[in-house]
């Protein structure tokens, strides 16, 4: 008896198989993304206490290990970020407050001299310059019209910040019973590999969290010494500015680095605003070819390009959060294919000739 042929060669089955396995892991991710955009109110605390919680860990296991109480230790911790997080603010918002009348002045002199050097070709960044005032006054005036949303939204940042502290405490209080509690969400077969799964997901957020953080503080400490030899006002401040900036990979970099060249051109003019840009760059340079090389591939391994991508899609999901939140959500992925791909390299092997 002949065996019938079947209609399609082997490749193209197995094409037509991944297909439909890249159809569905899609369709999974969209309604996953569907549901936290809609959930976003109750997802974005979570995320936000998981963050925190795998960079403060170490610190909660160690005051646990010196005979502390678990939760007065997760009390501790969480004080300890609210007396950090809340005196950065204060500087930035009091550095930034006391040169800003200051940075238009000097946009506004080097659009003159512009203008001065090139003529009739800088006339419209000199007019533009002299209206700076004007237009800040519009934006201003346009945004009291729109008192009560802003209100909306600092409550709801408020709420948002203190919900993600509170979490960040039990999970904190609470780390030892994670792994029972995991187990007892999923069918007892597949207890081990979900395990393993929520540990190189929490690991490559913790690693991430850990790097990043190192990585922003040699950045701030580098930026406001060179700020402090230059004698720039607000050192300290733009420092800490570069320190939480550091947190969104490329952008907040960049976004920190343009500030404390402004500062410098209003209060010491552009030679020293030269410098200044000198100094940041130099830094970035470190930290683009030194600190990330050796530091974040010891935690995290992930194409810069990849990164890039994340930041992208998370700026379109979530704005200024998505883009916070992108690259550890991203890094999580990466650990859970990465077990994944060792299981089923194991179990491969296992099952050869």
């Amino acid at each position: 008896m002949q065996t019938q042929k079947p209609l399609l060669p082997d490749a193209a089955r197995r094409a037509a198989a991944w297909c439909v396995v890249a159809l569905l892991l899609t369709g999974v991710a969209a309604v996953g993304i569907w549901l936290c955009v809609t959930f976003q109110a109750a997802v974005t605390p979570v995320l936000l206490a998981v963050l925190g919680t795998g960079l403060l860990g170490p610190m909660h296991q160690r005051l646990v290990r010196m005979g502390m109480n678990r939760s007065l230790a997760a009390g501790l911790t969480c004080a300890a970020v609210v007396a950090v997080a809340g005196g950065t603010t204060y500087i930035v918002v009091g550095a930034l407050s006391d040169t800003g009348d200051q940075i238009i002045a000097s946009l506004r002199q080097a659009a003159k001299d512009l203008a001065e050097h090139f003529g009739a070709a800088g006339t419209s960044l000199e007019d533009l310059a002299a209206n700076s005032k004007d237009l800040l006054g519009t934006f201003g005036g346009t945004a009291a019209s729109g008192v009560i949303s802003g209100l909306s939204v600092v409550g709801e940042v408020i709420g948002t910040t203190v919900l993600a502290l509170l979490l960040m405490f039990f999970f904190l209080r609470d780390s030892d019973r994670a792994v029972g509690t995991l187990r007892s969400l999923v069918p007892h077969a597949t207890g081990d590999v979900v395990e393993a799964m929520g540990r190189r997901a929490f690991e490559a957020v913790e690693g991430f969290m850990r790097g990043t953080t190192f990585i922003a503080l040699i950045d701030a400490v580098c930026i406001t010494t060179g700020l402090l030899i230059l004698r720039v006002p607000g050192a300290v401040g733009l420092g800490a500015l570069v320190f939480i900036g550091a947190y969104i990979p490329y952008l907040g970099a960049f976004i920190s680095g343009a500030v404390a060249v402004l500062v410098a051109l209003a209060d010491r003019g552009v030679v020293i605003a030269l410098w200044a840009l000198g100094v940041v760059l130099a830094v970035q340079v470190l930290e683009g070819y030194v600190l990330q090389p050796v530091i974040q591939s010891r935690t995290v391994q992930m194409h810069p390009a990849v990164v890039m991508l994340a930041i992208t899609a998370g700026a379109a999901v979530a704005g200024i959060l998505g883009m916070l939140l992108a690259v550890p959500l991203t890094a999580a992925a990466f650990g859970i294919i990465g077990e994944l791909r060792r299981r089923y390299a194991a179990g491969t092997e296992a099952a050869g000739p």
